[in-house]
């Protein structure tokens, strides 16, 4: 097949179009910087903006599935006057604009990386959300993916592009981007980490695990105009994970044991409630759904995913 994937020099982009190439599909790595080339692909393409006015013309041309992963992400603190009009030119308006060509240039299936806080920002203890919950997007970013994904749905109705909708949680992996970097350089100089006694139990998926369920949702029958979710398959509390990284780094973690509910009177205080959401807060993910139509399971376990990434830290920084 000949696949065209947008953000290509990404963090997910660049994993995602080094396995389609390993498996010998023809990649055309659209990319927004002239020398953000993605290696060992047989095309590259630069597409300077993503939004209502882009031409996609010449990287469609002979394209059977388009993945897109280009968008404006979320950020911890957003200036701009208007954050949600900026979210809808790039994550609605690009992404809508993009699938309408992607259909007239025939194209038969488009992936569009969404995002889990399309669900909502947080679950009960045990309680998981599921691909078929009704949507709760918390803030301006998660609002425009969702209505990028009503936008996609009207096109399945008047095109005949299949459409498929992939809801991560947090990726991590080596060279990820925001804290996952930093709190393995935390670790790994044997800093003290105030999460000693976080309770918690989040899904998470290692960039591995995301890039194979795209590579299957690109050819399977059963994958066309459905939503699913995807992590590892195993929830982890804070605490646990960074005990599980400290071993793989193979140091000693430095956690100190400080109750949950300081770290988040603290957080009110400092008016970082997100950051405190993020650490101490249960976010589970059900994959369920992926299994059962696709009959998908993460090939990657946490364990190995760590460990992966512990090799490539340390090689890197020895």
């Amino acid at each position: 097949m000949k696949i065209l994937v947008t953000g290509a020099n990404g963090f997910v982009g660049r994993a995602l179009c080094a396995e389609l190439f390993r498996q010998k599909h023809l990649v055309v790595a659209a990319v927004r910087k002239e020398n953000g080339q993605v290696d060992g692909l047989i095309q590259t393409t630069t597409i300077f903006s993503v939004d209502n006015n882009t031409d996609w013309s010449d990287a469609l041309r002979y394209v059977d599935v388009v993945v897109h992963l280009a968008a404006r992400v979320h950020v911890m603190s957003d200036y701009a006057a208007d954050p949600l009009a900026e979210f809808r030119k790039v994550n609605v308006e690009g992404t809508l604009n993009l699938a309408m060509q992607a259909a007239s240039a025939g194209v038969k299936r488009f992936i569009f990386i969404s995002s889990i806080g399309v669900n909502g920002n947080v679950t009960a203890f045990g309680h998981p959300f599921t691909a078929e919950d009704t949507p709760d997007p918390h803030d301006a970013y998660t609002v425009s993916k969702y209505e990028a994904e009503l936008g996609l749905r009207k096109i399945i109705e008047n095109t005949g592009l299949e459409v498929v909708i992939i809801r991560p949680p947090l990726v991590y992996g080596y060279g990820a981007p925001g804290n996952f970097g930093r709190i393995i350089s935390a670790l790994k100089n044997h800093y003290p980490l105030p999460f000693g006694a976080i309770k918690n139990q989040r899904s998470f998926v290692y960039i591995d695990n995301l890039v194979s369920l795209i590579v299957k949702c690109s050819d399977h029958p059963a994958a066309a105009n459905q939503v699913f979710l995807v992590s590892d398959g195993s929830d982890l509390s804070t605490t646990q994970l960074l005990r599980d990284c400290a071993r793989a780094l193979g140091v000693k973690s430095r956690l100190v044991p400080i109750p949950q509910s300081l770290i988040e009177i603290f957080a009110v205080l400092i008016r970082k409630e997100e950051v405190a959401q993020r650490l101490c807060g249960n976010l589970q993910v059900d994959i369920t759904k992926a299994y059962i139509l696709l009959d998908w399971i993460p090939p990657i376990t946490v364990e190995d995913g760590l460990k992966a990434i512990a090799i490539s830290f340390n090689k890197v920084n020895k």
